[in-house]
């Protein structure tokens, strides 16, 4: 699926159950490989909104996803 370049409440509305749970797995997967990244390299002085524009900003994406997982009343897969 082609995620569009800003991810709004509008275009979450617009994707089925299966579709939004499919879209919040991906977002996830793409923001937790950044996350563990910026960990391993700043170590103790890691700080998620102090990260690079991708890390924050792929946080973002997730984050909007995920809560319209939640909101739906949908269970995300399970986490690897």
């Amino acid at each position: 699926m082609n995620l569009p370049d800003r991810i709004n409440a509008q275009w979450i509305d617009t994707l089925s159950d299966p579709e939004l749970i499919e879209v919040e797995g991906n977002l996830h997967e793409t923001f937790a490989a950044l996350d563990q990244a910026e960990k391993a390299r700043r170590g103790e002085s890691y700080s998620l909104l102090r990260g690079p524009e991708a890390l924050t900003g792929a946080w973002m994406r997730w984050s909007m996803v995920s809560n319209a997982v939640r909101t739906r009343g949908l269970r995300a897969g399970a986490r690897r």
